[in-house]
């Protein structure tokens, strides 16, 4: 049964199944992980070295929970030694360009961010 046919979704509501999904997608690790997929598929070794500070088993669980969800395809080719692929399917893809933009976003307002936090401990 579709979500749709039990009631709208409305990431507001304590029981609304859209807030796992949310959660899944803006974790530090699937922001990041979202985001290193958008230009080309990556092989796990090269996710790890590309997103600083992920440790082999958060980088494993966020792809698992990105391709549970339908975010990420997971390619294992059958040859020694195995070599396993992971890409963006085409909802992955839509979601990641809304967090590339978001962390776009992040990086270029980080000056107003700092000043803000200054502004704000000062008074304090």
């Amino acid at each position: 049964m579709a979500v749709s046919e039990i009631q709208a979704p409305d990431v507001n509501r304590v029981d609304c199944p859209s807030r796992p999904v949310l959660e899944h997608v803006t974790s530090r690790w699937g922001v990041l992980v979202l985001a290193e997929l958008r230009d080309r598929s990556h092989r796990f070794s090269e996710l790890r070295r590309a997103i600083g500070g992920v440790s082999e088993k958060m980088l494993a669980q966020t792809l698992q929970t990105l391709e549970r969800d339908g975010f990420v395809h997971r390619d294992a080719k059958p040859v020694i030694p195995p070599r396993v692929d992971y890409s963006l399917t085409p909802m992955g893809r839509e979601v990641a360009e809304q967090i590339w933009t978001l962390t776009r976003w992040v990086e270029a307002n980080l000056d107003g961010v700092f000043e803000a936090r200054e502004a704000y401990d000062k008074a304090r």
